[in-house]
């Protein structure tokens, strides 16, 4: 089975800067891994979650 290609909702350009980073909660409680996905033509960025633990505070 093929993978579909990622394509932005907004303009349909398939071409994206890769980064990540952390969210944390309001209060600091929980943490989310998150991949975010930059369209290389108008910067709509694409959010993807990892995993997330209560106890994962770094």
């Amino acid at each position: 089975m093929t993978r579909p290609e990622l394509a932005c909702p907004l303009c349909d350009n398939t071409k994206f800067q890769q980064e990540e980073g952390r969210l944390d909660s309001r209060w600091g409680i929980t943490s989310h891994r998150v991949t975010l996905m930059i369209c290389t033509r108008c910067r709509y960025i694409l959010h993807f979650y990892d995993k997330h633990s209560i106890f994962d505070f770094d």
